[in-house]
């Protein structure tokens, strides 16, 4: 006995595909903020034990002349644009620097 063929007995399987996408972006925040005022500790680079200077692309005198951004070491983003010598150290880029055995400034 062959099975019916009419409309009611076919079924049809329908399959669908959700495709996502996530797109992922990441920017930096430039502080430029007058409410914590203080002079932050920036890395310019490093001396390796047995090596020359090697400098990194954070320079407080570039970022003044090109208007670009410097990161501190307390995370800190900003364009440098004043005497830091007006303003106290802060005390996170102060406490980094410390545990790294750095000598800074009294102030």
């Amino acid at each position: 006995m062959e099975p019916e063929n009419n409309d009611f007995t076919k079924v049809s399987i329908v399959t669908s595909k959700i495709e996502t996408e996530l797109i992922v972006t990441s920017s930096t925040q430039v502080d430029d903020e007058d409410h914590e005022r203080f002079t932050h500790i920036v890395l310019e680079g490093y001396t390796p034990k047995d090596g020359e200077f090697v400098a990194l692309d954070n320079s407080v005198v570039g970022g003044m002349i090109n208007a670009t951004p410097v990161r501190a070491l307390c995370g800190k983003v900003w364009i440098p644009g004043r005497d830091p010598q007006k303003y106290p150290i802060c005390p996170t880029c102060k406490e980094i620097a410390q545990s790294m055995g750095w000598s800074l400034p009294s102030n």
